[in-house]
């Protein structure tokens, strides 16, 4: 899994197609697109007038320079690096900073598959992808660009309570100094937790509670668990924040209120 910060210091977790995924929405692709190009060149030869060769050969060079450039372009600029066995896979093109591509990328993208894909039987992309952390192809080295899982699991809401023999510390405790970033790691370990191994799971618990600690005063009980001190600590903050925000909207419910009576606002 791959992680991009923002500006505004948020971590995305971005999931990175795997080499399986990638090739079957490639597969897909390659076989609408043979299928499409088939079918093209067959309702040419069916048409009833008559036309010369160098007319034949210009009218094929077009509809695969169509079908192989021009539609892939398009369609993955328009759907923001999407196609249709992207669609089909739950996967989607992103910059190498997780932005949506644009027409550049695309292009990039679009002319680099005619030698690494149809030109060479897709051996060069396939080579290419098995050694990239990404999976990534020619085309999405030189462009900047990789694939994603776009129909990721939701990620269900991080359930945390107050712990019983913490309640009456976490009714006093000054946690107002908590940073956010921190706060952040110790939810995503309170989420992720279960999952690791349990000597690992004990050492990042003590590392985040003696770290947290540094922030919060009185410090609950000497002894406390320290994955109990930090769910009754995360538990805590999430319900000072929901309750300084029912204040702000009472607040603000209230000068709305004060504003009409005043007739402020009217017309």
């Amino acid at each position: 899994m791959s992680a991009i910060i923002t500006g505004e210091a948020v971590v995305l977790e971005l999931r990175p197609a795997s080499f399986a995924a990638r090739s079957l929405a490639t597969a897909i692709d390659v076989a609408v697109t043979l299928v499409v190009g088939i079918g093209l060149i067959l309702l040419l030869g069916a048409l009833p007038f008559v036309i010369d060769g160098a007319a034949v050969r210009a009218i094929v060079i077009a509809v695969l320079v169509g079908l192989l450039v021009v539609v892939p372009i398009t369609v993955e600029t328009l759907s923001r690096g999407k196609s249709l066995g992207k669609l089909a896979m739950g996967l989607r093109i992103v910059r190498d900073d997780g932005g949506s591509i644009r027409f550049r990328h695309a292009m990039i993208r679009a002319l680099l598959a005619v030698l690494e894909i149809y030109m060479t039987l897709g051996s060069v992309a396939c080579l290419v992808s098995l050694f990239n952390e990404k999976s990534k192809r020619l085309g999405d080295m030189l462009a900047g660009t990789y694939a994603i899982r776009d129909r990721a699991p939701k990620t269900r809401p991080l359930q945390v309570s107050v712990a019983p023999q913490l309640a009456s510390w976490a009714a006093l405790a000054d946690i107002g100094r908590l940073p956010d970033p921190l706060a952040r790691r110790i939810s995503m370990f309170l989420r992720q937790g279960a999952a690791m191994a349990p000597a690992s799971r004990h050492s990042m618990g003590v590392e985040l509670a003696t770290e947290a600690s540094q922030f919060v005063a009185p410090l609950p009980a000497p002894g406390t668990d320290p994955t109990v001190f930090l769910a009754s600590l995360i538990a805590e903050r999430r319900e000072r924040e929901l309750r300084r925000m029912d204040a702000a909207a009472v607040r603000a419910a209230d000068v709305r209120a004060q504003l009409q009576r005043h007739g402020v606002g009217k017309n």
